[in-house]
C-alpha cells in the first residue's frame, strides 16, 4: 500500500514537472496609455471687456478685475490664465516684457518655438511661444491692436511640469488656444 501512495505521488509530481515545463514564459509588453478627449466645441465669450473670442465649452470661464479672466479646464487640471493691458504708447515695452517672461522658462526648456498670426481686418497682431520641456508653461501668447490694447496669455497645469506625461493635454489645449487667436476680435 506504501508503494502505490508512493507510486502515484511520484507520478503526480513528475506529470506536474513535465506538464509545466512546456511554455516558455515571456514578460508582457509595456502598456500604453490612450487618452481620449472630447471633440473641441466653441463658444463666443461676450463680456464688458475691450475683446471678444471663442472659448471652448470644455473650460469654465472667470472674471477678474480689470478684464483678466481664467479659463480653467478642470478635466485636465489646467488654467489659461488671460490678462488684458490697455497701451499708453508703451507697445514694444509691453511686448518685450511678454518676451522676457516666456524666455524666464529656458532653464527648464528644452526649446520655444513661435508662432505668428495676424488678422489685419480685425486688428488682431499675435504671436504664440511653445515651450517645451519641464517648465511651469507650456504655451503663452499674446494679441495686440498694434496701438491701444494688448491681451496675454499663458497655460498652466495644477502639477509639478512633467512634460511627457502632460504633452497630450497639452496638444488638446493647444487648438483650443489657436482657435482663441484666430476667432480674437477688437470692440473698438
Amino acid at each position: 500500500m506504501l508503494n502505490f501512495k508512493f507510486t502515484i505521488v511520484l507520478i503526480v509530481l513528475f506529470s506536474v514537472v513535465f506538464i509545466s515545463c512546456k511554455d516558455e514564459v515571456l514578460p508582457k509588453p509595456k502598456g500604453y496609455l490612450k487618452l481620449e478627449y472630447p471633440k473641441a466645441q466653441y463658444k463666443l465669450i461676450q463680456s464688458n471687456c475691450n475683446f471678444e473670442f471663442e472659448k471652448s465649452e470644455l473650460a469654465t470661464i472667470t472674471y477678474k478685475n480689470n478684464c483678466w479672466m481664467e479659463l480653467n479646464y478642470k478635466d485636465l487640471k489646467a488654467k489659461i490664465y488671460i490678462t488684458y493691458r490697455p497701451v499708453n504708447n508703451n507697445i514694444d515695452e509691453i511686448l518685450k516684457e511678454v518676451e522676457k517672461l516666456t524666455f524666464e522658462h529656458t532653464v527648464k526648456a528644452d526649446a520655444i518655438n513661435s508662432q505668428s498670426f495676424e488678422n489685419p481686418d480685425e486688428k488682431v497682431y499675435s504671436k504664440i511661444f511653445f515651450v517645451e520641456g519641464n517648465s511651469a508653461s507650456n504655451i503663452q501668447f499674446n494679441v495686440a491692436d498694434s496701438s491701444k490694447n494688448v491681451v496675454t496669455g499663458a497655460l498652466y497645469f495644477y502639477s509639478k511640469p512633467h512634460y511627457d506625461s502632460i504633452i497630450p493635454a497639452v496638444r488638446y489645449i493647444e487648438k483650443d488656444i489657436i482657435h482663441l487667436i484666430e476667432t480674437f476680435k477688437w470692440k473698438n
